[in-house]
């Protein structure tokens, strides 16, 4: 298979990780001697402390905190190293079978350590508020208080390690299959050697629309080749969070996932009601984008087609990628900018498309003792650039919080894990809005911003309604065919786009290749969360200048070691109040006023 990345080099083909700071191979002496030491570790944990939480003071449970840490954060590094290269190359069997055994070291230690969670929990409320009121606790405090809202929920021992061992065969076999199955997805293009998906969504953005039809049409091909395996994937994993829910007593499909993200859920329900009830602005704005490529209809192959304007061919090297990105950081923050430098200077960044590596971009916290990688699949357009941005700007968060607070505070919650990765986008954004002096490449800039707050916004939610339909039917009506779930997708993207992009029954399978859905249920209206508290929090930054600075990064660096509204609640934000949501919604109305204005300006024959 060709890589994606040979029709134009873009400077990235060589920057490739360096795992080494983990384990120099996966066949290292030192790979065996950790294991070995993790188990030791756990075994040593469950004899110390198994039986013994009701007598145990507040020393003792700081005690048995550092424990777990030193635990976690040892298997973290080996589950990090087998994740972060099999992200590479999905196909590699050496990759698929060193990250299935981590997955059983992780269930088998999951196992062991199971019983300091249950019998917590078992704990009543007087003896454990005397426990959490002991100022010697304070740095657990709130890792304690928060597993406890979990008391509810769980089950007994035995069937909390039943669950967990099943999960490597079950759930977690399932989602691993889809990622492989995905990954491996090749493409014959246009007479040469096969691409692979990454190249072909890439083509979506094409300015030539034949191309765009091509892609899409590609792409809808191998959902329809696949379809059998895919639908059954989804309904296997659907059926197992209902089974997992209903046993666990879990009153909806997104319950579990709300407590996660430690957001009530009349706040998601507030989210979701402001996102849907503006539907029209997404219309309005679609309505615009087809006067302005003066087509009589606009299909969904259509959504990123570029304005056909001089931005149409902009294409970014590596290198002007990264001096453009950490020249907006450093205009925010020096300290934002050396942080980000880390990534480039430290080898923590994986950029080139290949064979067999997986699709999209993340940022992987991995654990305390060391730091945060990027993983991108590199083309070189404005997208990409935006895209390194914001990946960055998740690797400033992780890092942030693990050097301040440590492993727990690592991992926050998927609600305000998107706070700095879309800030740093936003900052990426108005630097190149301000440097640009031509109105019609600000027209196209501004427009290309819209549609990925969009695509973060409006598109998020509708596909959380998606979510709801699928799993409310599939415990309603069993499971579900490749045609019901088309069906249901249609409804959710013809809600939020109306009448302005002819949705075509084609585009019904495209439910399929989505990861979110599998990987990690309910998690994608966090986007959605994320971006418009982001838009919140600079436009505070806009009124407040210096200042807001330190305070946002303080922020950053709190991670998880508070509730989300508690920490927001510090530099004057609350999400508690349901109209909070329309602020961020009134910020891009802003833009797709100025848009509209602008085009009409430039262009009045196409509004005549």
């Amino acid at each position: 298979m060709t890589d994606a990345i040979s029709e134009r080099p873009t400077g990235a083909e060589d920057v490739i990780w360096d795992l080494s700071v983990f384990y120099q191979s996966m066949d290292a002496p030192e790979v065996e001697a950790d294991i070995a030491t993790v188990n030791s570790l756990a075994e040593a944990f469950q004899e110390r402390y198994r039986g013994n939480l009701d007598k145990m003071s507040a020393d003792d449970f700081v005690e048995a905190y550092e424990a777990m840490e030193s635990i976690y954060d040892l298997s973290g590094r080996l589950e990090s190293y087998a994740f972060l290269n099999f992200s590479t190359d999905t196909g590699d069997a050496a990759y698929q079978a060193f990250v299935a055994r981590m997955q059983d070291l992780h269930a088998a230690l999951s196992q062991t350590l199971v019983f300091f969670e249950l019998e917590w929990n078992a704990l009543d409320d007087d003896q454990a508020k005397a426990i959490l009121d002991d100022p010697k606790l304070a740095k657990y405090r709130y890792f304690l208080e928060a597993e406890r809202r979990y008391k509810p929920y769980r089950l007994s021992e035995p069937e909390e390690q039943i669950i967990i061992e099943k999960g490597v065969t079950g759930s977690s076999a399932w989602a691993r299959f889809f990622t492989q199955l995905t990954s491996g997805f090749s493409f014959d293009w246009m007479g040469d050697d096969e691409v692979n998906m990454s190249f072909i969504l890439n083509k979506l953005y094409d300015s030539d629309r034949d191309v765009r039809e091509m892609a899409w049409r590609k792409v809808t091909d191998k959902l329809d080749e696949r379809s059998m395996e895919l639908t059954f994937i989804f309904n296997t994993l659907a059926l197992d969070k209902a089974n997992s829910d209903k046993r666990r007593g879990y009153s909806s499909w997104v319950s579990s996932r709300n407590l996660s993200n430690k957001a009530e859920d009349s706040v998601v329900e507030a989210l979701i009601q402001s996102v849907t009830g503006n539907y029209a602005l997404v219309a309005r704005h679609y309505e615009l984008k087809r006067a302005l490529l003066g087509y009589e209809e606009l299909y969904d192959y259509d959504r990123y087609a570029p304005l056909n304007l001089k931005e149409s061919e902009a294409f970014y090297q590596w290198a002007e990628a990264k001096a453009i990105v950490l020249g907006a950081f450093e205009k925010f923050s020096f300290q934002m900018k050396a942080i980000a430098q880390e990534f480039f200077d430290e080898a923590r960044i994986h950029a080139p498309v290949s064979a067999g590596k997986r699709g999209g971009a993340f940022a992987a916290p991995t654990v305390a003792s060391a730091d945060p990688y990027v993983f991108l699949n590199y083309l070189g357009s404005t997208r990409d650039v935006t895209t390194l941005a914001h990946e960055l700007g998740h690797g400033i968060h992780m890092a942030l919080s693990g050097r301040k607070h440590g492993l727990f505070a690592l991992y926050t919650p998927l609600t305000t894990a998107e706070m700095a990765s879309t800030f740093a986008e936003m900052l990426v954004f108005q630097d190149l809005m301000a440097a640009e002096k031509d109105r019609e490449v600000r027209l196209s800039m501004l427009v290309g911003k819209i549609e990925d707050t969009f695509a973060t916004v409006f598109r998020q939610i509708s596909m959380n309604r998606f979510e709801d339909k699928m799993h409310r039917a599939r415990r309603s009506e069993g499971e579900l065919t490749s045609e019901r779930l088309s069906e249901l997708w249609l409804e959710t993207q013809r809600d939020m786009f109306g009448d302005s992009v002819t949705i075509t029954e084609e585009y019904g399978l495209w439910w399929s290749y989505v990861p979110h859905f599998l990987h990690t249920p309910g998690y994608v209206y966090a986007y959605s969360f994320g971006e418009l508290l982001v838009l919140a929090l600079y436009r505070m930054y806009q009124d407040e200048g210096e200042s807001f600075v330190p305070k946002y990064l303080d922020l950053l660096a709190a991670g998880d070691s508070d509730y989300p509204d508690r920490l927001l609640a510090k530099i004057g934000v609350d999400i508690n109040d349901p109209g909070f949501w329309q602020k961020g919604i009134d910020v891009i109305e802003g833009w797709i006023d100025r848009a509209g204005a602008l085009a009409r300006e430039l262009y009045p024959d196409k509004f005549a």
